[in-house]
């Protein structure tokens, strides 16, 4: 596969997205450590808010050692950070999983299934590749068969998936996991070094964004 998977060092277990740490204040380079965008993007952050994009695909192995860490590092997010995952797709073969996100999305099980599907996946070894291994699997986990194959279906799903490959395509992403900041930032662990040190990366980026609301 052309596209590169990013080798990660996990950020620790217990670790959050803090008031402002000293990591955060540290001077990170443009065109180092992370890279500002020619055109600055549209978010759906709202006012006064910054959006982060976690760019991200089930079935990459680095997404899901990434994951536990990151699910804390949303829980502690600051009120005016709004997270949003974008699944992403280098190849036909990652659309049925981009579906699979936005379904659960629609029907509210983000929080419940969203760990689950990693699992089944990475701890299973469950392909979860097509809509039939998908609607088989959501089945198994209990979850509304009928309900769950017409938001699958949906012309809903349908327009997030094309929005998740225009932000794909937008932010130039070339692996996973990965980050847009603000509409203006890129940030993988390749350019930062780790994993670790590209939250580092993020949170500094968000707190400059809210100097400049």
């Amino acid at each position: 596969m052309k596209r590169r998977l990013f080798a990660t060092t996990l950020l620790s277990a217990g670790a959050g997205l803090s008031s402002l740490s000293a990591w955060a204040q540290q001077a990170f380079k443009a065109g180092k450590d992370y890279i500002a965008l020619e055109r600055p993007l549209a978010t759906e952050a709202g006012t006064g808010k910054t959006e982060v994009l976690e760019f991200f695909w089930y079935s990459c192995p680095h997404c899901n050692a990434f994951e536990p860490a990151f699910a804390q590092w949303v829980k502690n997010a600051p009120k005016d950070v709004v997270v949003r995952r974008v699944p992403v797709a280098f190849r036909d073969d990652f659309v049925p999983q981009q579906r699979l996100y936005y379904t659960l999305e629609a029907m509210d099980l983000v929080e419940k299934m969203h760990g689950r599907v990693f699992t089944a996946i990475h701890g299973e070894k469950l392909m979860l590749n097509t809509d039939a291994a998908i609607l088989a699997w959501a089945e198994k986990q209990g979850i509304d068969k009928a309900k769950f194959t017409e938001t699958y279906k949906s012309f809903g799903v349908a327009t997030k998936i094309k929005r998740a490959v225009q932000l794909q395509n937008d932010f130039k992403i070339e692996g996973v996991p990965s980050f847009g900041v603000a509409g203006r930032y890129y940030v993988d662990g390749t350019l930062a070094g780790s994993m670790d040190r590209a939250v580092k990366v993020v949170e500094s980026l968000i707190a400059q964004s809210r100097q400049a609301r």
